[in-house]
């Protein structure tokens, strides 16, 4: 026996009342609860549609889909941090190297001022903090948007448009950490470490809440090749 469309559509509802909200992560395991289901019923044929799909449930354990939701989390935030390094890496080489270079030397002109060094680092992380607030709240809009507009939400669209700014959060936090224990690095070091700090932040805010969400398309094309076929439909 086959499953036929209105059970599959029944299947994604059973994951969404389990609190499986991405749409990959609900077609992953209705393809494995369907293909255990019909299994099942090859073995015994009398029993409905309904206690095969618990009888496969509960191989998922106590924790149910959970398990499987975070195992897709951990796997997705790896391939985040490698679309983010692939970004990264675009401003190390020619011709973005340049630019790179010049904002190295502006953050690093500006803290070779003799006075006030320390009142500058403090304002220069203050002004970015506020400009990065800002494009994360109109990043974060922009997501509520777009998810009450669609019917289906991926799990990577959802660390583009909102895991990113918290990964954002963290940077700026162990930023602060970092100046608290500035005692610690050479003073003939400071203004390189600082300088390429201020710059790092710049290109990884710059990446995070700019560039990435703009091919956000293209990236969700790229990772799932069912995703440009639904769009076109």
């Amino acid at each position: 026996m086959e499953l036929t469309q209105t059970q599959i559509e029944e299947l994604y509802k059973f994951t969404r009342i389990h609190f499986v909200e991405h749409y990959d992560i609900q077609t992953e395991l209705v393809d494995h609860l369907a293909n255990d289901i019909e299994q099942i019923w090859a073995k015994q044929p009398s029993i409905s549609f309904e206690e095969a799909r618990d009888t496969s449930f509960h191989k998922f354990g106590v924790f149910g889909f959970m398990e499987v939701v975070e195992a897709k989390q951990k796997q997705l935030g790896r391939r985040y941090a490698k679309i983010l390094w692939r970004f990264l890496k675009e401003w190390f080489s020619m011709p973005k190297l340049i630019l790179t270079g010049l904002l190295f030397c502006f953050f690093y002109g500006l803290l070779d001022f003799k006075t006030g060094s320390d009142f500058l680092l403090v304002i220069l992380l203050l002004l970015l903090g506020i400009i990065d607030g800002v494009l994360a709240a109109r990043l974060w809009r922009k997501a509520k948007q777009r998810f009450i507009e669609k019917e289906r939400k991926y799990l990577l669209e959802e660390i583009i448009f909102r895991t990113g700014i918290f990964n954002l959060i963290l940077l700026f936090t162990n930023f602060l950490q970092f100046i608290i224990h500035i005692k610690y690095i050479p003073a003939v070091l400071e203004k390189w470490v600082f300088a390429g700090l201020f710059t790092v932040a710049i290109l990884f805010s710059n990446i995070v809440l700019i560039v990435i969400p703009k091919r956000a398309e293209e990236l969700l094309e790229e990772n799932y090749p069912e995703y440009k076929q639904m769009n076109t439909l």
